[in-house]
């Protein structure tokens, strides 16, 4: 009977997530209307396209490592079909409050408005990039199934083409420039050989997968929260990394206002990146017999990291152990190369946007290459 019961919730489930994705819009179709801000301070709509003799609107994320590794051939499409008077409008359609931060591996942000304009500052985007992600609305009735997922438009605003921006995410592999012949048949007039074809990268982020966050946070809770004393040698021993992966090291104190204040960070980056080759430890410098308050401060930050106390009460030795340079002041923040090699170091609090893309320009193609070099483009 119980087996049956979760089999209809997972059913019923099931159906209310297929209801609330939509269709992709079919090839004739015309273009549905739009008004959505920009990260440039303007709003757009479907009209201010009017004059162009077709419209391209390409649905695509700041998250998406797929959307990432395109965002150079987004730009160079754009850069190439400008002359030809051809307007682009580029649209975020996931809701934040849906991705997880499991979800955000290759990533230094997420899909809010200000993530946009700041990856748009970062990238230097020149194009309208715009904001879909509170309501969906527009993005309901366009039905993107991943990002990017591209959509042509004649001159009269009829779809010509959905798809893919090329043959292969991989741009070393991608052989067929799908929107562009699809481009270039339109602007001559003529039919679309290949109307329509599938996309690869990630998917929406519908607002009903917010549950999907909300039991990742609940998952969190419930994952253990390791303290273990730590000696001056075992500290020599961590300066070194022998973790074999990129490893950030942070110093803190319990009294420390700072320090408090950017703890969360922290552990976001941890469950942002720690399905890669990194690794984050914390060391508090509190006195050992100060062990109680360590562990209700991290309890109630859920860190789930390897955190570390002084476990000796020579507190400048345990220092001068990991770092005879630091003059001792908190926070204190390392970064360290899997061969021992310092790659960042502050004393004070950290900037998280810098520190974020940082630990992913110095993290390998674990699993998805191209991304090293995106985080190594300038």
């Amino acid at each position: 009977m119980a087996t049956r019961l979760l089999l209809l919730i997972a059913l019923l489930s099931h159906g209310l997530m297929a209801a609330d994705t939509p269709p992709t819009l079919a090839i004739g179709s015309a273009a549905p209307d739009f008004r959505l801000p920009g990260v440039d301070g303007k709003t757009y709509s479907l009209h201010d396209f009017d004059s162009a003799p077709a419209l391209v609107v390409i649905f695509t994320a700041v998250h998406c490592p797929t959307a990432e590794v395109y965002e150079e051939r987004i730009q160079k499409l754009i850069n190439d079909y400008r002359p030809k008077h051809v307007a682009f409008a580029v649209i975020q359609p996931n809701n934040p409050g849906a991705l997880r931060l499991d979800e955000m591996g290759y990533t230094d942000l997420g899909d809010s408005f200000e993530d946009m304009r700041l990856r748009a500052l970062h990238r230097h985007f020149d194009f309208p990039f715009l904001y879909d992600g509170d309501s969906q609305q527009v993005s309901r009735q366009y039905g993107p199934t991943a990002t990017p997922h591209v959509f042509i438009f004649d001159a009269a605003r009829k779809l010509r083409y959905q798809g893919r921006v090329d043959s292969s995410p991989r741009e070393a592999y991608a052989k067929i420039p799908d929107a562009r012949n699809a481009l270039d048949a339109v602007l001559a007039g003529r039919p679309v050989a290949v109307r329509t074809t599938p996309t690869v990268g990630c998917s929406i982020k519908w607002a009903y997968k917010h549950e999907g966050q909300i039991a990742e946070a609940q998952r969190f809770e419930k994952e253990p929260v390791p303290l273990e004393l730590v000696t001056p040698a075992g500290l020599k021993l961590l300066r070194s990394n022998p973790t074999g992966k990129t490893l950030l090291v942070t110093f803190w104190a319990t009294w420390c206002g700072p320090c408090a204040d950017e703890f969360p960070e922290f552990q976001k980056m941890w469950r942002m990146y720690r399905r890669r080759p990194f690794s984050l430890v914390t060391v508090s410098a509190n006195f050992p017999d100060e062990e109680k308050g360590v562990r209700r401060f991290l309890e109630s930050q859920h860190a789930t990291t390897r955190n570390l106390l002084f476990g000796v009460k020579e507190t400048y030795a345990s220092m001068a152990a990991f770092d005879r340079s630091w003059n001792a002041a908190l926070p204190y923040t390392v970064l360290i190369s899997p061969e021992g090699r310092q790659l960042y170091k502050v004393q004070g609090p950290v900037e998280p946007l810098k520190l974020r893309r940082l630990i992913l320009a110095n993290l390998p193609d674990d699993d998805y290459i191209g991304q090293n070099a995106y985080w190594n483009r300038n």
